[in-house]
């Protein structure tokens, strides 16, 4: 019955790893996967996570599965690290927790959970958006719309036509935002237009939902929940799907967590029920292991403080590293004002690179970068820094 199926494309993002892994030449750069990797190459695990898991295995009494949307403690942590401390969505009760193995299994449970309670409803998503986004919302049943964001000839943010086109979103659909670190772009909003896009969402009445996978990475844990708080101030209804596979440096423990929030504790309790289902027949409970590293970390004063200066150095381990990118583009002629680099945050750029120079670089020169010319900014090394910035030198010399 499976002689009729073609095979199925790699995918955009990972199938690049694994032909950066086939690759025989040593001079090879993978940029395309987001994970953050030291000035070794190497993606190291947090002191605070080997201490958490010391704790974990010595402590350790049952492998018993867990409650469906995971431990109360984790969804309590969460709830803490994305509104703050003794925050009123948190202490009425209006926000329900869910842990997810990793984000996009909270974008995928809030998805099918959505499908179910606003069947007509429309995603609007950013253009452009993670490569993954449309395919989960997709899977789900639901049909995706656009929304401008990223302006290709200024490197910045469109904020004006987003707004615009935000104004005319029905009531009743449902829009992604991402709230830190905007993946691919690196362009994020600043508080003060996070407030306007919240008052339209207020006042037009869609549900925002907001793709937090990067908090800490873009200017610090707090700053980066800003969207969040502007949202919880005029909107009675929101959800949030979270990752820590770049702030904790789980990605093959897959750990996140979906928050959802109603006008009220009792509204909360009743539509997470049904969140609980779509869990149900998805996956039927969360993996534990991710989510005890996390509630360890966070519930431990000492190890608390000790990630977050991990989480702080990665942070400005990026921007030294975009700062360097730029001068060494600079200092090696390459051609252009890539100043806009330094300031986009989180691990991607939009390089500017166009297709023949994305095709150059991976069949020429074996690095490898996303289709669209995304970068990871944390892939850069200073021992690949003087080969990438010559081999794009040379790649811009091909023309379209």
């Amino acid at each position: 019955m499976f002689d009729m199926l073609l095979p199925a494309p790699p995918d955009a993002i990972l199938g690049l790893t694994d032909a950066w892994k086939n690759d025989p030449n040593p001079l090879k750069v993978n940029l395309g996967v987001g994970v953050f990797k030291d000035d070794a190459g190497n993606t190291p695990i947090l002191a605070s996570v080997k201490a958490a898991e010391a704790l974990i295995l010595q402590s350790a009494t049952s492998k018993s599965y867990m409650p469906i949307s995971g431990a109360p403690e984790y969804g309590a942590c969460v709830r803490e690290l994305v509104f703050g401390v003794d925050h009123p969505v948190v202490r009425t009760g209006r926000a329900r927790t869910a842990h997810t193995p990793g984000g996009t299994a909270a974008l995928r449970v809030g998805a099918d959970f959505l499908r179910k309670a606003l069947p007509a409803a429309k995603v609007w998503m950013s253009t452009p958006t993670w490569a993954n986004h449309k395919g989960v919302f997709g899977a789900a049943g639901f049909v995706t719309a656009d929304y401008p964001y990223y302006d290709a000839a200024g490197k910045g943010l469109d904020f004006a036509r987003m707004c615009e086109v935000l104004e005319t979103v029905p009531a009743g659909d449902i829009v992604l935002l991402h709230a830190c670190c905007h993946n691919p772009s690196g362009v994020d909003l600043d508080a003060a237009q996070w407030g306007i896009v919240a008052e339209i969402a207020g006042r037009c009445g869609w549900l925002p939902f907001l793709d937090f996978a990067y908090q800490g990475y873009g200017d610090g844990l707090e700053e980066d929940r800003a969207g969040v708080l502007a949202f919880a101030q005029v909107c009675p209804e929101f959800m949030i799907a979270s990752s820590f596979s770049k702030n904790f440096g789980l990605y093959q423990d897959r750990t996140g967590a979906l928050t959802l929030v109603a006008g009220s504790a009792e509204v909360a309790a009743s539509a997470f029920s049904n969140v609980e289902i779509a869990i149900r027949v998805n996956y039927s409970n969360p993996p534990a292991h991710g989510g005890l590293i996390v509630k360890t970390i966070l519930t431990n004063e000492t190890l608390r403080h000790q990630w977050v200066g991990e989480l702080d150095g990665m942070r400005r381990h990026i921007a030294a590293l975009r700062s360097r990118f730029v001068a060494a583009l600079a200092e090696h002629g390459v051609p252009g004002d890539y100043s806009f680099i330094a300031r986009q945050k989180g691990m991607f750029s939009f390089s500017g690179l166009g297709t023949a120079q994305v095709t150059f670089l991976r069949e020429r020169k074996s690095i490898y970068i996303v289709g669209g010319g995304r970068i990871n900014v944390a892939g850069i090394t200073s021992h690949n820094m003087e080969y990438l910035c010559t081999s794009i030198k040379e790649a811009l010399e091909v023309g379209e």
